[in-house]
């Protein structure tokens, strides 16, 4: 079925095509087109069911009320989350979304920006793999508009909306030291160097160091994005064994903790008699799994809506000249996972007001 074009609609009315493309475009009365062919212009290209070409649309007007977003990884329930609320809030405001994942790929994550800048999109939202702000100085300098999420690069001034991972992972750690584990292991992600995972590997350190504990960088280890399942397996086979013999676990995403789990199952290794576990990320999984899963749970929906709001303000210029920087707090959600015993490490589950 051959598309309404402005042609069509021009033929039909005996009107030129340019004064149907000011109407349509809502420049009729700037052009002083009578309020009456105004009207029997739209009439006619509801009847139509006139589509409008966004790109070129786009093109004329200099924008596409088109938004991206780029993630670091697609299949990670967290980003998933947040691309619902970006989507959400970019529809209450006549706004669409591209959505895209780098797979924690610098280079692929370079072309996902250019791409969506040769579709016109009016502003992106990121979770940057960057190591360097080379990129995004280019974008400040263009002043193109886009906000960081949970990632951000030092000395980079940027719109940013992360949580306070060093306070989350400073409180997941303590709260193992307090129900008697001295031996935990932290096990991180690659890429190296993300601000997501200094700020956690810090405050895991911190809290280690502050309750009297020594930081063993033997039990730190790094997972490979590429294979977590195995990666893991890999790491967990040597610290569950001596001279490690690790009594806790602290992981720094929920898809590590997911594999955490699978792996400590299979052994028959009990959680948390034997290998309490803890999680930064906390997912649905984890409130219904046997045992229930300790978590530090992030804001998911405000960061996407507060995400999506600074991009719009920053593309309308409504954010004057200094950039958005917001640090969410983190809830600590106690569950069975790592929950206090007697002495002997048995039953006798101590249940508070915070646990789920």
């Amino acid at each position: 079925m051959k598309k309404t074009s402005l042609n069509d609609i021009a033929k039909t009315l005996n009107v030129s095509k340019a004064l149907v493309s000011f109407v349509l475009n809502g420049q009729g009365d700037k052009k002083g087109i009578k309020a009456e062919t105004q009207r029997k212009v739209l009439e006619k290209a509801k009847e139509l069911n006139y589509k409008p070409n966004q790109i070129a649309r786009g093109l004329r007007l200099g924008t596409s009320n088109t938004i991206g977003l780029i993630v670091a990884d697609i299949s990670n329930k967290f980003y998933a989350k947040i691309a619902k609320q970006v989507e959400v809030v970019a529809g209450r405001n006549n706004y669409n979304l591209i959505f895209c994942s780098s797979d924690e790929n610098e280079e692929k994550e370079i072309e996902l920006i250019d791409m969506l800048r040769e579709r016109l999109v009016d502003g992106i939202i990121i979770s940057t793999t960057q190591k360097d702000t080379k990129v995004f100085s280019r974008l400040n300098k263009e002043k193109y508009p886009y906000v960081l999420i949970d990632r951000r690069l030092s000395r980079l001034p940027a719109n940013y909306v992360g949580v306070d991972n060093y306070a989350g992972a400073y409180e997941a750690t303590e709260h193992l030291i307090r129900n008697k584990y001295q031996k935990i292991g932290l096990l991180k992600i690659s890429p190296e160097g993300l601000s997501t995972i200094r700020e956690r590997e810090q405050g895991y350190r911190d809290a280690l160091k502050n309750n009297g504990l020594r930081v063993n960088s033997k039990l730190i280890r790094t997972i490979s994005f590429a294979d977590i399942r195995q990666s893991v397996a890999e790491v967990l086979r040597e610290l569950i064994e001596p001279p490690y013999k690790i009594d806790a676990l602290f992981s720094v995403n929920n898809n590590i903790t997911v594999a955490c789990m699978e792996f400590l199952n299979g052994m028959n290794i009990r959680i948390p008699h034997d290998i309490a576990v803890v999680s930064f990320d906390d997912i649905d999984l984890f409130r219904f799994s046997f045992p229930t899963i300790t978590a530090v749970a992030q804001p998911v929906e405000q960061i996407g809506a507060m995400a999506v709001n600074i991009l719009l303000n920053e593309i309308n210029g409504l954010n004057g000249e200094g950039k958005k920087q917001v640090i969410l707090p983190v809830e600590f959600i106690r569950r069975r996972s790592a929950a206090i015993f007697s002495d002997q490490r048995e039953n006798n589950f101590e249940i508070n007001s915070n646990t789920e």
